[in-house]
């Protein structure tokens, strides 16, 4: 059988190929814990329209997404008492700035600290590819590559599903296999045969720890589907159960009919934990909650400050307790 390399995985994707199933290399993550850093709903911290996140996997740690606003993750890293100057890796699970906005604020602020904090940015293929809205050219990925890269700062691409850190994972290019359309309208992608379409966001990409417990998958908003996600992290890390689902959805536009489909996936995958942050929104969490035979401890809407811990469970903070 033929390695599975980035290559070989781009050149199946563009012959219309699932790419290959892959086979988790490390043994299991025994502690690991997911921390919000932006989302909406807040208290003592800064809210905003945006996600981050830090992962946290035997010890080891990954920012994942960075924010809106240049400043809300630092201000809401320090008011919870974490040191992000250590953390040297950053998933950017796509390129809309409500995800990057803090990276080149944050790079240019940790390094005074740690030349290596934040200096690779790990992104999904097409993350770069010129795009449109409402006609007019959006270049916000092109100028974030030329201010981080300025910084010392160096991106890796994933088209494949690649091992970050042992037994953490990011999915790469997630199949579009359901009727999900979790993304927003607007918006063409010219791709690399010069076509240009409509942008599904093909760089949409999640992290998955491949715990103990089973899979848990870290989500941005999920543009690529979460079901899509949830059955790519198993064909490609682990088919085991799936421990928790944190971060945004982008179910807010969602109709009932959509939600309630969505939750019934999620019970048959045997999801145990929701923290349903950013663009999920309240109304569309509560549904999952009930809709998949969550409760009040296992399905909360994500605060920042809150957290999921693999032995613990959810820590929602006051506001969703």
């Amino acid at each position: 059988m033929l390695p599975v390399t980035n290559a070989l995985v781009a050149a199946m994707l563009v012959l219309g190929v699932d790419p290959p199933a892959r086979v988790a290399v490390s043994p299991p993550i025994n502690a690991a814990r997911v921390q919000i850093l932006s989302t909406m709903v807040s208290d003592d911290y800064v809210g905003e329209w945006g996600f981050a996140a830090l992962v946290e996997a035997n010890g080891q740690r990954i920012l994942f997404d960075t924010g809106a606003r240049p400043d809300t993750v630092a201000q809401n890293a320090k008011a919870l008492g974490l040191d992000l100057s250590g953390v040297t890796d950053v998933v950017l699970s796509h390129w809309h700035g409500d995800h990057t906005g803090g990276l080149v604020a944050l790079r240019r602020e940790l390094m005074k600290q740690n030349k290596a904090a934040l200096s690779r940015a790990h992104v999904g293929r097409g993350f770069f590819w010129p795009r449109k809205a409402n006609g007019k050219a959006a270049t916000s990925a092109q100028d974030l590559r030329k201010d981080y890269e300025a910084l010392g700062g160096a991106f890796v691409e994933h088209v494949a599903a690649s091992e970050l850190l042992p037994g953490v994972w990011v999915t790469g290019e997630v199949p579009r296999r359901t009727s999900e359309r979790n993304f927003p309208k607007g918006i063409e992608v010219q791709r690399p045969d010069g076509r240009w379409t409509e942008d599904d966001v093909p760089d949409d990409l999640s992290v998955v720890l491949d715990s103990s417990k089973g899979l848990v998958v870290v989500t941005g908003c999920g543009h690529a589907g979460v079901v899509n996600t949830v059955e790519a992290a198993k064909e490609r890390v682990r088919a085991g159960p799936v421990a928790a689902i944190i971060g945004g959805l982008h179910l807010f536009e969602a109709d009932d009919a959509r939600v309630d489909w969505t939750a019934g996936e999620f019970k048959r995958l045997g999801v145990a934990h929701l923290v349903g942050a950013h663009c999920t929104w309240i109304e569309a969490t509560m549904r999952l909650r009930h809709g998949s035979g969550l409760d009040r401890k296992t399905a909360v809407v994500g605060a920042v400050g809150a957290s999921f811990d693999l032995e613990t469970g959810i820590d929602p903070g006051d506001l969703a307790r």
